[in-house]
């Protein structure tokens, strides 16, 4: 009788699963319906323009590759700038918003709507008000990086945060620490690891969006990328993706190899 209940929980269970599933699968079905994605004919039509643009695309032009080297430069410069400051700006917040440090339940919410206030808010339009206030440049490209990802990060941060094993910070209260030294000595030695790998794939990732924040003139390879579509030289636009495309590998193998070390 107990075999048979178990096997019907698990059956319920399972059917419970493949109804989600499915919703899920109509969801996503619903959604490419509604961008237009089962219209074959805008594909058909769509075809001849394609091909027209990959022929002048090939074969790329580098010739002007010595103008890459400084902006590329900068939309490094501006990746890792942008994801340092997201680290002094999210990990307090963390902190604070996270339920078992938060100094009080009330300043947790309020955190969590500032972080979620943040990343509501795409880096590219960021950038092109941080443009407005403080001009051209990489730094606005920072500031727009550094903003979007802090809501983004720090939610990040506060979940993993949440998540510790209570007991060492019990252990440290027992003894006496301030709330200050729990935070040090019992909290973060858990989530550093955690919060390592977090920051080094939104270093990633910023570094891609770098790139395209050049093109609203925060600087960077996306500032050359831009002009080249203006003049319409497809062949120069496939080889400073194909440079991206470079950099992305070697950002990426970077990542790879500090995560594996700082474990």
């Amino acid at each position: 009788m107990k075999y048979a209940h178990l096997l019907a929980v698990d059956r319920q269970r399972n059917q419970r699963t493949f109804m989600l599933v499915m919703l899920i699968v109509l969801c996503c079905l619903v959604a490419l319906g509604i961008t237009g994605f089962f219209d074959a004919q805008r594909f058909i039509d769509g075809a001849p323009a394609m091909h027209q643009l990959g022929s002048e695309m090939i074969p790329p032009d580098f010739s002007r590759w010595p103008h890459w080297v400084i902006p590329l430069r900068d939309t490094l410069a501006m990746s890792v700038a942008g994801t340092a400051l997201t680290v002094v700006l999210s990990l307090p917040l963390a902190l604070l918003a996270a339920p078992n440090t938060t100094p009080h339940p009330l300043v947790g919410r309020a955190l969590r709507v500032v972080l979620a206030a943040f990343r509501s808010v795409p880096e590219i339009i960021l950038g092109i008000i941080f443009v407005a206030a403080v001009g051209f440049g990489a730094l606005p490209g920072v500031l727009a990086l550094a903003l979007h990802s802090t809501g983004m990060v720090g939610k990040f941060y506060a979940e993993a945060i949440e998540h510790v094993d209570p007991k060492p910070m019990e252990a440290a209260a027992a003894a006496g620490a301030s709330r200050f030294q729990i935070i040090t000595h019992a909290v973060l030695p858990q989530v550093l690891p955690q919060l390592a790998d977090i920051t080094i794939y939104r270093w990633e990732y910023h570094f891609r969006a770098s790139a395209v924040l050049g093109i609203v003139g925060a600087g960077g390879i996306g500032f050359e990328l831009m002009a080249a579509l203006r003049l319409i030289k497809y062949s120069e636009v496939s080889a400073i993706l194909l440079s991206i495309l470079a950099c992305v590998i070697v950002v990426d193998s970077l990542g790879g190899w500090l995560r594996k070390n700082l474990k």
